[in-house]
């Protein structure tokens, strides 16, 4: 899998980006995958989202999805306790779009569909909620994964316009079509 920055720059050059998906700002972070780690993560990624005019709840709503997918490459992505790395890529685009990518280069998830179910759970102790919460907290979440090549969650969210003209208005997130 090329990396986010690498398939970004071939996407720009290609034409295939329209320019107000130019970044504004970008911050990676590559961290082992322990446990330890998690709060780093969320840390530095909740900061750097501060500097759009998110509120405290829109932050909160950022951490846990950022939490559920660190989580899961931590639990799943590399069995038996083998080393390996969290990846975290974050993008500030325009005044009100945020983007952040969690990728790893563990075993993969050959389906993805399934893993997305919400209560799907391959570790007896937990309850299988971490894509569906994903989906909860952020406007879009873009799964890709093959077996023995790695994982890549890709999440975005938009800040609300929240008043406009001393009426409160909302942005409405661009959503991939539905399969239903």
């Amino acid at each position: 899998m090329a990396s986010p920055s690498a398939r970004y720059a071939e996407a720009r050059k290609a034409g295939e980006l329209p320019r107000d998906r130019e970044a504004r700002n970008r911050m990676r972070l590559e961290l082992p995958a322990r446990p330890t780690n998690l709060s780093l993560a969320r840390a530095a990624v909740a900061a750097f989202a501060a500097q759009l005019p998110f509120t405290v709840e829109d932050l909160d709503d950022l951490k846990v999805a950022l939490s559920e997918a660190v989580s899961n490459v931590i639990l799943h992505a590399y069995p038996g306790g083998a080393a390996g790395d969290v990846i975290i890529t974050a993008e500030i685009q325009g005044e009100d779009r945020f983007w952040v990518c969690v990728e790893d280069r563990g075993c993969g998830i050959a389906d993805i569909a399934k893993a997305r179910e919400p209560a799907y759970t391959t570790v007896p102790d937990r309850m299988g909620l971490g894509f569906a919460l994903m989906e909860n907290f952020m406007d879009q979440v873009q799964v890709e994964s093959a077996p023995g090549k790695g994982t890549r969650v890709t999440m975005s969210k938009r800040v609300p316009n929240r008043m406009q003209g001393g009426t409160a208005v909302t942005n409405e997130p661009e959503r991939p079509e539905s399969t239903l």
